[in-house]
């Protein structure tokens, strides 16, 4: 499986960064991953993971200004896109068909391919505008999924809650992962 990993600038870092670790912990069951992170999302990162590198992850990284990038084709045949977080910025011009970066441009082609968008929004409360927009999407195919943790597995820990986030977007993309707790 071909998956993207898109990171923008919504609180939530650690989201991304627990989505990376679990994709590299996971890594047989995925032929490649593409990650692209926006300007933004590298600031929020280095504030919110001041500890944690973003280079220390091991995929490729595709500069989020060049649509030269293999994920702007839908010939590229990737397979899914996660965008986690996602600023309701990002959500707004994916409705909208803007397309003016590589984030909103593969997942323009995610879209117009059929094949799975995963928008994990991080942002309360929601304005009108944002639900309609995301409406809008999920009428074109994305499935929209809020940033927001479960509790039936009891978890100890801040990761151990945001993990169930991941582990959720993972399979709504198609990549089983053996240790989610529950279906829900």
């Amino acid at each position: 499986m071909k998956i993207i990993v898109a990171i923008t600038g919504a609180s939530g870092a650690s989201y991304a960064h627990l989505m990376l670790k679990r994709l590299t912990e996971l890594q047989y069951r995925s032929e490649e991953v593409a990650l692209v992170v926006s300007q933004t999302a590298e600031k929020v990162w280095r504030y919110e993971l001041p500890e944690e590198p973003l280079e220390q992850h091991p995929f490729q990284r595709h500069d989020p200004e060049s649509f030269f990038s293999p994920i702007a084709s839908g010939s590229s045949g990737y397979d899914a896109m996660i965008i986690i977080p996602c600023t309701v910025g990002t959500l707004g011009r994916i409705a909208a068909g803007t397309a003016e970066d590589l984030i909103a441009r593969a997942a323009d082609v995610m879209l117009k391919e059929r094949r799975k968008l995963i928008l994990v929004v991080r942002e309360a409360p929601y304005s009108l505008i944002h639900l309609r927009n995301m409406v809008t999407v999920t009428e074109a195919g994305a499935i929209v999924m809020p940033a927001s943790p479960s509790f039936y597995h009891q978890p100890q820990t801040l990761d151990e809650a945001a993990m169930s986030v991941v582990r959720r977007a993972l399979v709504l993309a198609g990549i089983q992962d053996q240790d989610v707790p529950f279906n829900g």
